[in-house]
């Protein structure tokens, strides 16, 4: 008889970038930043079943994302070449998340594959050495890896753990993909915002707490300016990341339920309670971050 193969079910949580400050550009393109990452209690989910044939398969494909560019096989095979590993997986991908919206879907989705295939295949690879593997899919991965808010420099992978309010969110997506490269390309996008101190910034508000590819993703993209207009009437709102999607800090659950009510068609909108622990992490039972060296929100 087979013995049942092993698996594994795991969330890709989403984040959000309470504030971004885009501080330079170095000569490789890369542009250089200040933002505050936040998870959120919602987001996509995978599930993992051993192979022992080496192949990596993933269910199903994503709209005009090639099998072998999508991230999650793209971390599946650095895993597999970085020791050597004749493992394999099934892989199956409940999407929630939108694309181009802002929220690390691929990002978090890379990152739960390293975490989870290192579990699975038993591989005992250190979280440093995770992240750095992460580093080179995206700048985002690193943070999904490390599992805990944070305050990010450099490209985003100079990381400190620090401790965000946990508000409720209503988080808006338009209906419209924003290209990434489109946006850092833009030459209107402001890349010499001062750099400020992570106390600074933990202190909140504006002019702290602000995204400068806000007004870039606005003009070039009228239906994101559209529902920033309008969930702005409700709350405080600013885009995450470069977008597309927006969201606004609520004092409760019941005044996201009360905007969700009235998002009008061609939007999608959902609401979610903001995370200092990655969800992935929680589910994977891994301690919270040590309270050393760790900064507070005031």
């Amino acid at each position: 008889m087979n013995r049942p193969r092993a698996m594994l079910t795991l969330p890709a949580p989403a984040k959000l970038n309470r504030m971004l400050h885009i501080t330079g550009r170095r000569d490789d393109g890369y542009h250089t930043l200040q933002t505050l990452f936040q998870f959120l209690d919602v987001g996509d989910t995978l599930h993992f079943s051993l192979r022992d044939d080496g192949e990596i398969r993933l269910t199903p494909a994503l709209p005009g994302v090639a099998t072998e560019a999508n991230l999650i096989v793209r971390a599946a095979r650095m895993l597999q070449a970085e020791n050597s590993c004749h493992l394999g997986a099934d892989i199956r991908l409940d999407k929630r998340l939108p694309m181009g919206g802002g929220l690390g879907g691929g990002s978090s989705n890379a990152a739960t594959t390293l975490l989870a295939l290192n579990r699975l295949w038993k591989l005992a690879l250190s979280e440093d050495r995770l992240a750095a593997l992460g580093l080179q899919l995206g700048a985002d991965v690193p943070v999904f890896v490390r599992g805990h808010a944070a305050w990010a420099e450099g490209i985003g992978e100079r990381l400190t753990p620090v401790e965000l309010d946990t508000p409720w969110f209503v988080v808006l997506h338009p209906g419209v993909t924003v290209a990434t490269a489109s946006v850092f390309n833009a030459p209107q996008l402001t890349r010499d915002t001062p750099p400020i101190t992570m106390a600074r910034a933990l202190q909140g508000g504006a002019p702290a707490w602000r995204n400068d590819c806000q007004t870039t993703v606005c003009e070039r993209y009228p239906e994101v300016s559209k529902a920033f207009d309008w969930l702005s009437g409700f709350a405080p709102t600013m885009l995450t990341g470069t977008g597309a999607c927006l969201f606004a800090r609520l004092t409760d659950e019941r005044q996201a339920d009360s905007i969700l009510q009235r998002v009008g068609s061609g939007w999608h909108a959902f609401k979610a309670k903001g995370c200092n622990l990655s969800p992935l992490h929680a589910a994977l039972g891994c301690r919270a971050v040590s309270a050393k060296g760790r900064a507070k929100a005031l």
